[in-house]
């Protein structure tokens, strides 16, 4: 998979969160992701590569573009055969309603890098580099968060974890508050704070949870990049998940996933373009003739690297200023 591709996968990821940024705090989640969708797929036509999408908006049936299995990209005679994991718009909830953390997003990786993953729940468990190897998805939560602060050399009230505020994490977030630790509650969207459990900075520590499996997915390419960690287990949260897990080649439900097994692929590209202000980039800015986009691009291999990417888009003559 060529090197020059994460720049194109960039402009993919802009192109969707600049379409779905007109619709902020709008109240309609569904225009928005449609929006990000139509966008990102248009841009991804033009890529030099013969991509398929294993991680998308759905089944084929459910959803007439980035649908699980569709291929897309220029699909020359001999470009790369490349997995695709996408995104268009993480947080569709919070672009509604003009609230922070939504982003556009893709990962990819050469052919059989990324784990096809079905529509279901995933129990996760993410931690950055320096708590790397001292925490374990099956042990007590006060075991993990002590091992977390002692990585940290930190005490554990001054650990911060992540929860998605669901009723089905209720005895989790007592657990986590009889061990101690704080916790910041989100309504949408679990994979900025899983970026930014691998970030120095950001006061984000760990992120604990059941949430979308296909998300899943990708934090894990986010966590191949960044080199935290990460485990994760399917969840049978409705009847049929088996089946459909079984259905999409996954036969061992029940295994624990390592961020290696959920995304393995030796080389791993991901992008992603803030639409709403996050911890990591600003949302989109618009004003009369342009925009401004912030977006973040990292991959696996030597040497690692992570980019923040600042652009400024003129659309046309009538704005040839750059604002600040």
């Amino acid at each position: 998979m060529q090197a020059d591709l994460a720049y194109r996968f960039v402009k993919v990821t802009e192109a969707a969160a600049i379409a779905s940024a007109r619709a902020t705090g709008q109240g309609r989640k569904e225009h928005a992701d449609h929006q990000a969708v139509e966008a990102m797929r248009q841009e991804m036509e033009t890529i030099p590569m013969r991509g398929r999408i294993v991680i998308g908006e759905g089944e084929r049936d459910e959803a007439p573009m980035l649908y699980i299995g569709e291929e897309v990209g220029a699909c020359g005679e001999n470009d790369d055969r490349v997995d695709i994991a996408v995104d268009p718009l993480e947080g569709t909830n919070l672009c509604a309603k003009g609230a922070p953390g939504a982003m556009a997003v893709l990962a990819a990786a050469p052919e059989g890098g990324l784990l096809n993953a079905p529509d279901s729940y995933m129990n996760k468990l993410v931690v950055g580099p320096r708590s790397r190897g001292r925490v374990d998805i099956g042990a007590p939560v006060e075991d993990n968060l002590k091992a977390i602060a002692d990585s940290l050399d930190r005490d554990v009230d001054d650990v911060l974890v992540v929860v998605m505020d669901r009723p089905r994490h209720d005895e989790l977030i007592r657990d986590i508050r009889a061990a101690g630790a704080r916790i910041r509650l989100i309504t949408d969207g679990d994979l900025s704070p899983a970026i930014s459990a691998c970030i120095e900075g950001t006061a984000v520590h760990a992120v604990m949870g059941i949430g979308g499996a296909p998300e899943g997915v990708l934090a894990a390419a986010a966590i191949r990049c960044l080199g935290g960690d990460m485990q994760g287990q399917l969840v049978e949260y409705k009847e049929g998940d088996r089946a459909r897990a079984e259905a999409m080649g996954i036969t061992d439900f029940d295994k624990i996933r390592t961020a290696e097994m959920l995304a393995p692929g030796e080389r791993i590209i991901l992008a992603a373009t803030a639409v709403t202000d996050g911890e990591l980039m600003k949302g989109i800015s618009f004003w009369g003739g342009g925009c401004r986009t912030n977006s973040i691009v990292m991959g696996t291999g030597e040497p690692r690297r992570v980019r923040f990417i600042d652009t400024v888009h003129l659309e046309d003559d009538r704005s040839p200023y750059i604002k600040l």
